[in-house]
């Protein structure tokens, strides 16, 4: 199927990145798709990911040190830089 992609600055927490690059890099895909198709499942309501690729993930997300969960989601708020303290 023809698609047309188009390059994006999405903000997202540094540890998940890290887990979701290694992912992305485990299943020799571009970080893009990968996303793309979490996305697709999740709109579905399907799970996006075998039992093999979750062990994965379970895996990477150790060597990230990820301890965020589902239901960290919407609790999250951003630490402050020292260069906005800068600002006062």
């Amino acid at each position: 199927m023809e698609i047309e992609r188009v390059q994006t600055g999405v903000r997202i927490e540094r540890r998940l990145l890290k887990v979701l690059k290694g992912l992305a890099e485990h299943l020799e895909m571009p970080l893009g798709e990968l996303i793309e198709g979490i996305v697709l499942h999740a709109f579905e309501g399907a799970a996006p990911f075998s039992a093999a690729t979750l062990s994965k993930i379970e895996g990477l997300r150790a060597v990230y040190d990820l301890d965020l969960r589902a239901a960290d989601s919407h609790r999250l708020t951003e630490a402050r830089s020292p260069k906005d303290s800068n600002h006062g």
